[in-house]
């Protein structure tokens, strides 16, 4: 074999830092964004934000020096406006409880303190605060207690007595039966149904908690035991023939369980609150409908000049941290104000296309994707596909992501297309105004819509039933 030495001429792309970081900002979410650009500001001391100053950090230990005459640090501005997400937590503590300065000064000056929020209390505290308050051994206590802390977030106990006892030690010699006994005393705490094992066993807690004259509750007592199958399955000539009673006194059972809480312990569940906020604002102008950036989610950058002047007052020093350091800040605000110019152009491409829903709702939404908005800009399909991810814009008719105005389309008798987006709302509208004793079965909505000039397949209406959450024809079936 001969060695010989070839000189070839190639062409590939290089991914540059710069790039790197450009596409990178691109697919962040706004909180991601500001999450991202905070950690830069703490890296970089040349990078500050415009509407937040305050005291710059102390420079880089070769970029020391005394700032000139009758210069000073940014002074502080406007606080950011960003998006934020707010956690509501548990308190495990005492519930209610509350503390007051008794020092005695009288100067103010542990006045200043800001009153401590009221947690709500979680499903255990609210448990445990009653269980103190029953008269019982304390054996007996901290079995409930034991019980207590092996509800789920719905109130439910999801071992069995037999298995909660067997994972104890041996030593402490607990008996399934004393577990029992801590069960009931459990089950008769507030909130009514908390303990139970099964749904039947739930729904039957709260109505043997009712007056024994309530009405129907001997029937739906009867239902309960035996035939909740039926009853969700929406068997209503099974459960007259069971009950031997006509509609009315069904609908008056049916009334009563439904009034009832299937998950007693979700009140005192702890939810997460979201915010989002808009990247892009859409308003009508003199009849046209236009995308502008939305301020409060544009971060706003400068390169801090104190070390600007530094540096360039150094040149010739040893100055190659700083001088790197300047260039990134340089780098980041150029790629972030391309960011928001990308997600500008893409929003104004989205609302010029999808007018009609921005003037009708829904039903008027046209067949969009991604390769048309990526065409017309001439940017890649893959850049238009991160622009419209996590990204929010907020029109009269609510705050949409981005991707929600993109959907696959469905052909039409007249040769043209509809969005499904808008087929969607469609089959919301129909099942919304359908008599309720005789729903629209997925084959009945299927030809409605043929008759509007849309031809859907039977199949397709239930995949976008499903998504909308709406129940089958069975199921939506009332007396």
């Amino acid at each position: 074999m001969k060695h010989s030495l070839q000189l070839r001429l190639s062409q590939h792309l290089t991914l540059t830092p710069q790039l790197q970081q450009s596409i990178r900002l691109l697919q962040l979410s706004t909180l991601e964004l500001n999450q991202e650009i905070e950690r830069l500001l703490q890296d970089n001391p040349l990078l500050e934000r415009e509407d937040g100053g305050g005291e710059p950090p102390p420079p880089p230990h070769d970029a020391v020096q005394e700032p000139a005459a009758g210069e000073t640090p940014a002074a502080a501005a406007e606080p950011e406006a960003a998006a934020a997400a707010e956690e509501v937590g548990t308190f495990d503590g005492m519930d209610g409880a509350s503390f007051s300065n008794s020092s005695g000064n009288s100067d103010g000056d542990d006045d200043d303190f800001s009153p401590i929020a009221e947690q709500p209390a979680n499903l255990r505290v609210h448990l445990t605060g009653q269980l103190a308050l029953l008269h019982l051994s304390d054996r007996d206590r901290q079995l409930v207690g034991l019980l207590i802390d092996s509800l789920d977030d719905g109130g439910y106990l999801p071992q069995s007595l037999e298995e909660i006892a067997a994972m104890l030690p041996a030593e402490l010699e607990v008996a399934p039966e004393e577990l029992s006994i801590a069960l009931q005393h459990l089950q008769h705490l507030e909130p009514t149904g908390v303990g139970a094992r099964s749904l039947a066993e739930c729904l039957m807690l709260q109505l043997d908690a009712l007056p024994p004259d309530t009405p129907y509750r001997e029937q739906a007592r009867e239902i309960v035991r035996h035939h909740l199958d039926a009853l969700a399955a929406r068997d209503f000539a099974r459960l007259k023939r069971a009950l031997k009673c006509d509609d009315a006194c069904l609908r008056g059972v049916q009334k009563l369980i439904l009034s009832l809480n299937p998950r007693p312990g979700r009140e005192f569940a702890v939810e997460e609150t979201r915010f989002v906020v808009a990247d892009v604002i859409v308003r009508k102008a003199k009849g046209v409908w236009v995308a502008a950036l939305n301020p409060e989610a544009m971060p706003k950058l400068k390169v801090n000049r104190l070390y600007a002047d530094i540096l360039q007052r150094n040149r010739g020093g040893n100055s190659q941290q700083i001088t790197a350091q300047l260039q990134e800040a340089k780098w980041l605000i150029k790629n972030v104000q391309q960011r928001f110019d990308t997600i500008l152009r893409v929003s104004q491409a989205i609302v010029d296309r999808q007018r009609n829903f921005l003037e009708h709702g829904e039903v008027a939404m046209r067949p969009l994707v991604l390769r048309e908005i990526a065409d017309t800009l001439g940017l890649h399909e893959s850049t238009v596909s991160r622009v419209t991810t996590q990204k929010f814009m907020h029109t009269p008719r609510g705050i949409f992501e981005l991707k929600y105005f993109f959907g696959s389309h469905v052909a039409t008798e007249a040769g043209g297309s509809a969005s499904s987006t808008a087929i969607r709302a469609l089959i919301r509208q129909l099942v919304s105004a359908e008599n309720t004793r005789a729903p629209l079965s997925d084959g009945q909505i299927s030809e409605l819509l043929g008759q509007q000039g849309i031809v859907v397949a039977r199949r397709t209406i239930a995949k976008y039933r499903e998504s909308l959450q709406i129940l089958p024809v069975n199921l939506r079936k009332t007396l």
